[in-house]
C-alpha cells in the first residue's frame, strides 16, 4: 500500500525515532508499503518518519541501471559503525523537499549494522551513492535532513520554497 509522504516543514521530520524492539508482521508490512511508496515517488529511499512512522527503520534500493536487478534493502535500527576518512560530495535530493537539490559532502564509504525483515543482523560496507543514501536515511530516524547540512540562508530559501508549495496543495 502506497504511503503519503510529509512534507518538511513538519515538525515529526525533526524528531528522533524509537528504537525497534522486535519485528512483527506489522513491521514487515510497514516496510512493505514503504518500498512501494518510495518506487512509485520514485525515489532510492525511505525513512519511517517521512511517513509520519517515528521508529528506526529505513528502506533504500540504489539500483539505477536500466535492466538491473533491483536490491530492495529493509533496515531495522540501522547504523553506521565505521566512515571513511574519505569524503565524497553528491547533489542530494528527498522524498520530502520534492524538486530542491544540494551538495552534501559525507564520508564516501561506511559499514552499517541493521537487523533485516527476519531479525537476522547484518553488516555491510557501502561506498559511493550507497553510501550516501544510507547516510542520509539514517539521518531522517535522527531528525535531521540534508538542508540542515547547508549554509542557513539556503537552508531558509528552501524551506520558504516548501512552506508555498504546502500552501499551494492545501488549497487544490
Amino acid at each position: 500500500m502506497k504511503r503519503t509522504i510529509l512534507l518538511h516543514p513538519d515538525p515529526r521530520l525533526k524528531k528522533a525515532s524509537a528504537p525497534v524492539s522486535d519485528i512483527t508482521d506489522e513491521r514487515r508490512n510497514l516496510a512493505d508499503d514503504m518500498l512501494s511508496t518510495m518506487y512509485a515517488a520514485p525515489g532510492i529511499g525511505l525513512a519511517a518518519p517521512q511517513i509520519g512512522v517515528l521508529e528506526r527503520l529505513i528502506v533504500l534500493d540504489c539500483v539505477k541501471e536500466e535492466g538491473a536487478e533491483p536490491r530492495p534493502l529493509v533496515m531495522f535500527n540501522p547504523e553506521v559503525v565505521a566512515a571513511s576518512d574519505e569524503l565524497n560530495t553528491y547533489e542530494e535530493g528527498c522524498l520530502s523537499l520534492p524538486d530542491l537539490y544540494a551538495d552534501v559532502t559525507r564520508p564516501e564509504g561506511v559499514d552499517v549494522r541493521w537487523m533485516d525483515r527476519d531479525g537476522n543482523e547484518q553488516t555491510e560496507t557501502f561506498d559511493g551513492l550507497w553510501a550516501t543514501c544510507v547516510q542520509h536515511e539514517i539521518d531522517h530516524l535522527d531528525g535531521r535532513l540534508f538542508i540542515d547540512y547547508l549554509k542557513p540562508l539556503k537552508r531558509q530559501m528552501m524551506t520558504r520554497k516548501m512552506v508555498k508549495l504546502k500552501r499551494e496543495l492545501a488549497r487544490g
